[in-house]
């Protein structure tokens, strides 16, 4: 069973190549997931049977300021869903004879019948202050520590793309393995001309995609290029009003999105690090956009700027039309990132997990 978190559709999106090798393996696949998740791995895999499994609903505020707090005030929702989610695992392991989860930062879905996985790429969760980030990193790490491994979607050495998120100075007590790019897409060395100038894509939780959206549509009528915006809305039908230069997409499956990125000379959306491993697979020039207050987003838009490979800007200074000379004008260097190989990976990964729990783990049998 493969289970995505429902923060933003990230999640789900990077389990997709994980589904795609399990299935190719000739794994039998279940998922679990609901709302916008649910529908996102219906439209790629509609012979996959779902199963729903409640979200973590979190929110987030309208203002930068308010979202620590916010947070903050959603925590015993956060801490019941995680015990819901233990208690619905129990229930649905044997009635789904469930053999392993690989469970993408669903806390709770680890068992003591059968391996688990927790896939994450933030070993280590940015805090603005280091004593609070030092005990975040304790909480995060015996939560972790529950399941029978950990899979980390990025690369090692100096190609990392999630810098200290990934590559924390202290592990959990568990086996690490490296997955590599997540990615959906892969590089195709295409020499037609580009259909858009901008592709922007839309993500992330409301009202904050809301709030993106409305700032890039007040500023289209002063881009006389050619722009396809892409809202991050599946199952949608809302029309809006745009420019003749403007096409607007609701949603796009992979297939259409991959392609759409090829065609656009550059992508402008959010710091989400399942978005970033998809345009650095593809080796496209990208501007980010942090979600404000969001420390993870802000960080890796911060790291990979300074690394050159993006250009970033804060939500609250980007106006497109204003912004155009200084992104012309920056000093790219975008890395050749190698394919993941899951394929060929994901076999031995499972074998080496069963192998892991059975000589360390005495599982309950009821």
């Amino acid at each position: 069973m493969v289970a995505p978190l429902d923060w933003g559709l990230g999640h789900a999106t990077r389990c997709i190549p994980i589904i795609s090798a399990l299935l190719k393996n000739n794994y039998t696949v279940i998922l679990a997931a609901s709302g916008k998740q649910k529908i996102l791995l219906q439209q790629e895999f509609p012979e996959i049977k779902i199963i729903d499994l409640k979200g973590y609903n979190i929110q987030y505020s309208k203002t930068s300021f308010g979202l620590p707090f916010k947070i903050f005030l959603q925590i015993p929702k956060i801490v019941w869903a995680i015990y819901y989610e233990h208690k619905w695992l129990k229930k649905i392991v044997n009635k789904h004879a469930i053999d392993c989860v690989i469970s993408d930062n669903r806390y709770g879905l680890f068992s003591k019948k059968i391996p688990t996985v927790f896939i994450t790429h933030q070993l280590t969760i940015k805090m603005p202050f280091l004593w609070l980030q030092s005990f975040v990193q304790k909480i995060n790490y015996k939560f972790i520590n529950q399941f029978t491994a950990c899979w980390i979607p990025d690369v090692e050495g100096k190609d990392k793309m999630a810098g200290i998120l990934s590559h924390p100075t202290k592990y959990p007590s568990m086996p690490i393995q490296y997955l590599g790019n997540l990615s959906r897409f892969e590089w195709q060395n295409t020499v037609e001309a580009y259909t858009y100038k901008y592709c922007i894509l839309l993500s992330g939780p409301e009202p904050q995609r809301s709030i993106l959206e409305k700032i890039i549509i007040k500023d289209l009528p002063n881009i006389t290029q050619q722009v396809l915006l892409i809202r991050g809305l599946p199952n949608d039908n809302t029309v809006l009003p745009t420019n003749n230069n403007v096409i607007v997409k609701n949603h796009l499956q992979g297939v259409e999105i991959c392609k759409a990125l090829q065609q656009s000379e550059w992508v402008i959306c959010r710091s989400g690090y399942t978005t970033i491993m998809e345009i650095l697979s593809l080796r496209k020039k990208a501007v980010l956009i942090p979600t404000p207050a969001q420390t993870e987003q802000e960080y890796l838009a911060n790291f990979l700027m300074q690394k050159q490979w993006c250009y970033s800007v804060a939500q609250n200074k980007f106006v497109l039309s204003k912004e155009r000379n200084n992104i012309e004008n920056f000093s790219f260097h975008v890395p050749v990132i190698g394919a993941n190989n899951l394929q060929q990976t994901i076999p031995v990964l499972l074998n080496n997990l069963i192998i892991y729990s059975t000589n360390t783990t005495q599982y309950e049998v009821e």
